[in-house]
Order: structure tokens, then sequence, then C-alpha cells
């Protein structure tokens, strides 16, 4: 298909899915009237189980299970989707919180991501003011609760309209864990799950309603582990060799590489083991190092010289040094055909509502956000559409899905507006019915995407055409994991 006849089918599937019913007769567009039942059906399953889901979002927020430890969250939600006729293939691509959960048969195959992992370091009770919850190491600052319990409500809703009317295809809900740093969507690509499927979408908490049409930050992550000679800091320090000397010099070195790298470039690190006591010199240290940038191809080139640092920083201490790459990530492939789509679900849905206690917890929130803290109002509008640009201050392993399938997202107000992700702000907001409401957004605009592809042909034609185009006819997926298996400890202490 040439580039002009990509644009001309593009056009004509989107101008189809933002017109109204009344506006369109089965003469001009004949799946729209189907697909305008299946979106009312949809929407009406939503908001009747919705205090459902919101249970299963924050009973995940309670469980708040770092990557590739999410048990009783992987479980809750296969649980959630068997209940509803799917059937759960769980433990896929050797990660034991990893699932596929399907329903239907043939084709459109529409996949529906969901991620379900907390962080580590960062936790807060469900109130306006900052106060964490006592022995808790962990929270969903990014609101990944939200994601996997609102992406699972959608995939329900699908499959009862399926059902209900008798639409050919397969719903599927894609379980993935540990995106925060473990890359779990990178090894279920590499194992082949997406390999049959016709579309993805998916989508994240955030402070505003919008369609991301904006790629992201390719990135690769590894820890750098020194072993030296322990002694007694005072009495015997010539026969000692600290490990933290050379994570230290490491540090040093990097950071003044800074200034001879692409300016996009973000370099950033964590010492998850220095010592014990300042009186033993430390025989291991170890410290945790993100490298990003939006070339997949610069990312591995600074990070060959991230690893020279540290060479060199072993050679120089007397010490030695092994590394493990955790992950790695390519830069996300917008789709305009998909996002413009979506964007005119989302625009029909709307934002969220605040009732009245909301209000007065946003406006609570709002004295912590200072001078980053933003109007109300925007949590009950969409942003307007953007064009695809390039970029992006973030990383995420969607990226790798949308490489090797035509993916589109959203971003849903489940925080007050000014929130920043990663912050206990976030996770005050996506305990209580605001987080709940904004996810309810979510999985509206996401069932009702999934309508347009299941009852509108040309838009799944138009969506592959444009993901060719982009990539061109010599490319070739590569995955920045290489071949290691999934890191299953990686949130576990040194």
């Amino acid at each position: 298909m040439s580039t002009r006849a990509i644009h001309q089918v593009r056009s004509a599937v989107v101008t189809c899915v933002a017109l109204s019913a009344a506006a369109c007769t089965t003469v001009v567009c004949p799946a729209l009237l189907a697909a305008q039942d299946g979106k009312t059906m949809v929407v009406e399953h939503l908001e009747s189980y919705g205090a459902r889901y919101g249970e299963v979002a924050q009973a995940i927020w309670d469980h708040a299970e770092v990557g590739y430890q999410e048990e009783q969250s992987s479980a809750l939600l296969q649980s959630t989707l068997a209940d509803a006729g799917f059937e759960i293939d769980a433990g896929v691509a050797d990660i034991p919180t990893a699932f596929v959960a399907s329903w239907g048969s043939g084709g459109p195959v529409v996949g529906l991501l969901a991620e379900f992992d907390a962080l580590p370091g960062i936790n807060q009770d469900r109130v306006a003011v900052r106060q964490p919850i006592p022995g808790k190491d962990r929270g969903h600052a990014c609101g990944h609760h939200l994601f996997g319990a609102g992406s699972a409500a959608a995939a329900v809703a699908v499959k009862e309209w399926l059902e209900a009317s008798g639409t050919a295809g397969t719903i599927r809900l894609y379980g993935t864990p540990a995106e925060e740093g473990g890359a779990g969507k990178v090894y279920m690509v590499r194992a082949g799950l997406f390999n049959d499927v016709d579309i993805a979408l998916h989508w994240h908490p955030g402070d505003r309603n919008a369609v991301w049409v904006s790629s992201s930050l390719a990135n690769r992550s590894a820890k750098f582990r020194f072993h030296g000679i322990s002694a007694h800091a005072a009495a015997a320090p010539d026969r000692a060799r600290s490990a933290l000397d050379g994570v230290e010099a490491m540090n040093d070195m990097v950071n003044m590489m800074r200034e001879h790298v692409p300016q996009e470039t973000r370099i950033h690190y964590v010492i998850t083991s220095g010592g014990s006591a300042p009186n033993v010199t430390p025989d291991f240290a170890e410290v945790f190092y993100y490298v990003r940038n939006p070339e997949a191809s610069n990312v591995l080139s600074i990070f060959e010289r991230v690893v020279k640092a540290a060479e060199g920083a072993a050679l120089g201490t007397g010490t030695t040094m092994d590394y493990e790459i955790i992950h790695g990530l390519n830069a996300l492939l917008p789709n305009e055909t998909l996002s413009r789509a979506m964007f005119a679900n989302l625009e029909r849905v709307g934002g969220v509502e605040y009732d009245e206690s909301e209000r007065a917890f946003a406006l609570a929130l709002h004295e912590s956000l200072g001078e980053a803290a933003l109007p109300l109002e925007l949590a009950s509008q969409v942003v307007p559409f953007q064009q695809p640009r390039s970029g992006g201050s973030g990383s995420t392993d969607v990226a790798d899905v949308s490489l090797v399938v035509p993916t589109a997202g959203l971003a849903a107000a489940t925080w007050v507006p000014g929130t920043p992700a990663h912050s206990w702000q976030a996770i005050a907001a996506g305990g209580i019915s605001i987080g709940n409401k904004g996810m309810l957004v979510a999985a509206k605009t996401l069932a009702m995407t999934a309508v347009d592809l299941f009852t509108n042909s040309d838009l799944v034609v138009a969506a592959k055409a444009e993901r060719e185009e982009r990539l061109g006819p010599d490319w070739e997926y590569v995955s920045l994991v290489g071949d290691r298996d999934p890191p299953l400890d990686y949130r576990k202490k040194p």
C-alpha cells in the first residue's frame, strides 16, 4: 500500500469512528451503527460493575507487590477474569506472575495490557497529608493497581458484548509484571506471545485525560557489582581493597561523562549496597544504573562507555567487577490511526467529575503540591489531540509491544491535576474514589475502542499499514535484554 493510500484509508476510518450514530447511515458507514450498540453495552456493563472493579483495584493497592513478586495481585486479576469465562494461561514467558487471559476465537485478536507492580521505597496512606504506613516500604506510586484492574474490567465488558452480539474475534488480557525496571513485556514479546495479535491497547494513570501520540526513551539498566577485600579500616587498611571505592570511582567517571553524551541522554543510578559498618572495609558493593536516550543505538553505545568506566574503576581500586543487565526497552512507536480512534472515544467518555468529598480531598492535596498544582477542572476535561512526536521523558516496556503490534494508549485522571508520578500524592489519590473514577474513564475508552476494532476491519488494516510504513521494509525486532532470562530477583536486596 502506498503512503498516499495509507493516508486516505486512515482518514476514512477515523472519520467513520468519530461520526455520531445520528449522522451516519448504514449506506455511508455500515459498521458504525452496530458499533454504537456495542459501545452502549460495554459502558453499561462498566457502570453496573464499576464498584466491583474498584474493589479489585484497591485490593491490589493494599498488596503493593513489587516487580516479579506480585503473586497476590496476579492471582486476583486471574480469578476475576476466570470467573468471567476467560481461559487463563499462567506463568507464561518463564515468569510466574505473568499470564494471558483469552476469550473468543478467530480474528481480529485485540490485546489489552495490564500492569500491577508497585514501587519500592515509597508508601502512603489514603489521606491528603504525608502519612506513611508504618512497616510498609512499597506503594502504588505509579497507579498500576488501577492499570491492571481497569484493563481487566474493559476486557470483561468487551467479552460480554462479543458473546451477546455473536461478533467474531478474540479479546485477550495480558497480565504483564514488573514494568518498573523489570521489562516484563519485553520477555513476553520475546517469547512470541504477541505474534498473532492484530492490535494492542493500553492506558496509564495520570493527572489528566489524554491520548498518547508520542514516543519514549529507549532504556537499558544493569547492576554493577564490585568485589574487594575486607579488613579493619583503622588497624589494617593497607590489607583492604574497598568495593565501595570501586562504586564511587565508577560514579565519578560516569558523572564526568555526562558532558560528552547527546543532550537527550539521561543517566541515573542508586547505590544498592555500600557496606555495613564504617570500620569494616566493604568487600562487596553494588550500584544500579539506567541509561536512556530516544535512540536504542545511542543507548547501547553509551552503555558500553558506562561499562568501560566500571572496568576502569575496578582497575584503579584493586577490585574486581561484574555486571548484570536487568532490563532493556526500545522506544515507543506511535500509531496515529489507532490514537485518533481512541481519542474519539475518550472525548465521548469525558473526564472525572469530583463529588464534594473528593473535591475537598483534592484541595487538601493541592497544598502539598505547591506551585506544581494545576486547576482541578483539568480532571474533567480531555486534552486536545496532538500530532505524533518523537522523544518523551520516560521509558516503558509497552514500547517493545508497539514494535511488533500496532499499539495505542491513553492517560486518565486518576490523580489530582499537577500530581507527579512516583509520588506519595499519587499513592493517596489512587487509593480512593478519585483513582477508581479515573480507572473507569480508561476502561470505557479501551472497551469502546475495542468495539471499533471488532466492527471496522478497515481500522485494523490502516493501523497495520501505518506501523509498517513507520518501521520501513528492512526493520527487524531486536530486544535490548539479549538472551538473558527474566530477572525474577531484581527487586530483592543483595
